[in-house]
């Protein structure tokens, strides 16, 4: 075999093998770029829970029983943001600027209120990478952690939407609870749901026919 063509022949395999290699490193670094993209949110949680927690464009919905996705997506936007190193009541305090609403009763109870949610999402173990899938959606997420485990979380009204319908797209009278619970509880105006229409209705946030409905109610 002539020398010549041998030493040529290892060079033209060295060459294409460099070339395979180069090629797989360019793949590789595209699909990892891809991810990143895609583990990224274009939005920032704030600007999310701006959107969503706007009284303007709430005060507009017809349809009642539309807040639960909303407090579904604003749980889902708080863990993101606090996965992502931020503090959640800085977020919140963000959202409040964006949507004109920082510095007002309406503010504080929104955000008591997320806080309080993300808190019970934590605690019935909703966070997982299934559960957050299903929040950012707006869908109810599986309890994973205590005595309801497997079923589902739905948002529930503190102050009922039959006793005060006015309350019914707020996302600040809602709370993620287990699904037996939100059911059996729905219809019912707990001593809770009193002292809350009550401080909403001292913040000038529930009408005086509102509150006259809690305190008859039973």
């Amino acid at each position: 075999m002539n020398a010549e063509w041998l030493k040529g022949a290892i060079r033209r395999s060295q060459n294409n093998t460099l070339k395979m290699a180069i090629l797989l490193l360019v793949g590789l670094n595209i699909i990892y770029c891809s991810h990143r993209a895609l583990g990224k949110e274009k939005t920032s949680a704030a600007e999310a829970i701006a959107d969503l927690t706007d009284p303007a464009e709430l005060a507009t919905i017809k349809r009642e029983g539309t807040a639960g996705p909303r407090l579904q997506k604003c749980v889902y936007w708080l863990a993101y943001a606090e996965e992502q190193g931020e503090k959640p009541e800085a977020v919140l305090d963000d959202a409040a600027k964006l949507n004109k609403t920082a510095g007002t009763p309406y503010a504080g109870f929104v955000r008591w209120g997320l806080l309080k949610n993300l808190k019970i999402a934590k605690e019935l173990g909703l966070l997982t990478p299934e559960g957050m899938a299903e929040l950012r959606r707006g869908k109810s997420a599986t309890i994973t952690r205590g005595q309801y485990a497997g079923q589902e979380a739905e948002a529930g009204n503190v102050i009922s939407e039959s006793v005060c319908p006015e309350l019914a797209n707020q996302v600040m009278n809602l709370e993620l609870l287990p699904a037996s619970l939100n059911r059996a509880e729905r219809d019912k105006v707990t001593d809770r749901a009193r002292v809350f229409a009550k401080e909403l209705y001292d913040a000038k946030l529930l009408s005086e026919e509102g509150w006259k409905r809690v305190v008859v109610a039973k």
